[in-house]
């Protein structure tokens, strides 16, 4: 089976050369093909490794197992469905001037950028899983900028040196653990998890545990946590929207992944409840922050993006809880959370096509306007909120059942209330934007003012993807997807 991990790599590699051809057209063509075969070989994986084996390959430098099957999954969903949206995303500006060299620059780096992101939960030691980390900063930062404006240049040059930074932190933590590490396995060797893992007793736990701080520190700056989320809310609100759908479903939840290699390492020394409250802290705080800013947002970009670190914030709860239940609700809450953030930011990017603005009070009727993707916007508002029979509720409603058998009251309370916080101000934007009536209409120049509409039918496609994928996981849970994070937890959570 090691082939299946060559060809999820080679597959977006080979679609980015057929975009430097000639003709947009053949780009998302390519780019609409490579999403597709890349979500299928990440289900194949998944479905390979769900009771505990692990797959390797290019002489150990691959490796993924159920704990990394999880994240490639997500990535995989919204690769496919961006590649889907992008072509109507784009398709709407196909008479503008230049636009068969945008478009081509565009479908280029976004399959440069599923292919990174696909490597990271692929990589086998923690040097290439920085390298892979690092790449989805250099790939995304270019796409942030990619409409050249003002706002988007200044969004990128943050995105890049925030991000950037925070990586020189985390490649600290590597070379930490590393010297830690010569004692048991030698002056020289490749930092593999699994070495470490087998070696846990000879690591010094003071180095370890420092080692894990600064993981938190500088992978916790490309995941949103608070306070090094500053970057977030400019490069989410300014990038396209298909772009911000991988940004906050996918490389928000890679670097989180790089985390928990760090939390595996840092538990086989014996050091748990160290890294079980350090994730909790920093839980907490993001969950907290995200929450009131999620009520004060006129961007409806920006709405989303605060959002993306509340989330990152519940998913640190339920894995520092620690209970089975709550960990393996975690990790479903990676896969849910990219179905209804990718759901959520493809509306906005509709909305845009439609309305012209990215303002809240820009957009009013959208539920008439726009009979697609004004009530697809609504649910994906409900679904982040975690409305029954979403799969954000069954994610969610598992956390806080592990952290009650865990007798985490405090930080289950915590949970409860500051996600009602965002609850009320996700609810009140989105419910304003698709079912208020229409504004009035103003004078307006004489220029003629389009009114909103869909624009196209890739756009509506792309959207009901991830919305299948939210209804499916609220009704029911595969069997195949349910041994996969029992097997993942179990490689996280405190023995039952």
């Amino acid at each position: 089976m090691t082939w299946v991990l060559y060809t999820i790599l080679a597959v977006p590699l080979a679609a980015v050369l057929l975009t430097l051809c000639d003709g947009w057209r053949l780009a998302r063509a390519a780019t609409f093909v490579s999403g597709l075969v890349s979500l299928a070989l990440a289900i194949l994986i998944a479905i390979k490794v769900d009771h505990g084996r692990v797959l390797h390959g290019a002489d150990g430098w691959l490796r993924v197992d159920s704990l990394g099957a999880v994240f490639l999954l997500a990535t995989g969903l919204l690769y496919a469905m961006a590649g889907v949206f992008s072509i109507g995303y784009l398709g709407v500006e196909e008479n503008r001037s230049g636009f068969p060299r945008f478009a081509k620059r565009y479908f280029a780096l976004l399959n440069l950028f599923g292919w990174s992101m696909l490597l990271v939960p692929l990589a086998s030691d923690f040097g290439t899983l920085w390298v892979a980390v690092e790449l989805t900063t250099i790939v995304s930062a270019l796409l942030v900028a990619i409409d050249r404006t003002d706002a988007a240049l200044e969004a990128s040059w943050k995105y890049l040196l925030i991000a950037s930074s925070g990586l020189g932190v985390a490649l600290l933590s590597i070379i930490v653990l590393y010297a830690t590490g010569t004692h048991a396995l030698g002056s020289a060797y490749v930092p593999r998890f699994e070495r470490f893992l087998g070696h846990a007793h000879g690591l010094s736990p003071d180095a370890v545990r420092l080692a894990f701080v600064l993981s938190l520190v500088g992978f916790g700056t490309k995941v949103g946590f608070v306070p090094m989320h500053t970057w977030l809310p400019d490069a989410h609100s300014e990038a396209p929207a298909p772009v911000s759908a991988l940004l906050s479903g996918s490389l928000l939840a890679g670097a989180f992944y790089a985390i928990l290699r760090f939390f595996q390492v840092t538990v086989a020394t014996g050091n748990r409840a160290f890294a079980e409250h350090a994730l909790i802290v920093f839980g907490v705080i993001s969950l907290v922050a995200a929450s009131f800013f999620v009520l004060r947002q006129g961007n409806y970009k920006r709405l989303l993006a605060y959002s993306s670190v509340e989330h990152m914030g519940i998913i640190a709860l339920g894995i520092g809880f620690g209970a089975p239940l709550a960990v393996a609700g975690a990790l479903l809450h990676v896969i849910t959370h990219a179905s209804a953030k990718g759901l959520a930011f493809f509306g906005t990017g509709s909305l845009l096509r439609g309305y012209d603005t990215k303002e809240v009070d820009g957009v009013t009727n959208a539920g008439r306007a726009m009979p697609w993707t004004g009530p697809m916007f609504l649910a994906a508002g409900l679904a982040l909120c975690g409305l029954p029979l979403s799969g954000v509720f069954r994610s969610e409603f598992q956390i806080v059942a592990g952290g009650f058998a865990q007798s985490q009251y405090v930080g289950v309370a915590l949970l409860i209330v500051f996600v009602n916080v965002a609850f009320f101000g996700i609810v009140w934007h989105t419910g304003r934007m698709v079912l208020s009536p229409a504004a009035a209409t103003g004078d307006t120049g004489g220029v003629d003012v389009p009114a909103a509409r869909e624009r196209s039918a890739w756009m509506v496609a792309g959207m009901l993807g991830c919305l299948i994928v939210v209804v499916a996981l609220g009704v029911h849970l595969p069997g195949d997807l349910s041994a996969l994070l029992a097997n993942a937890g179990h490689r996280l959570a405190v023995p039952a």
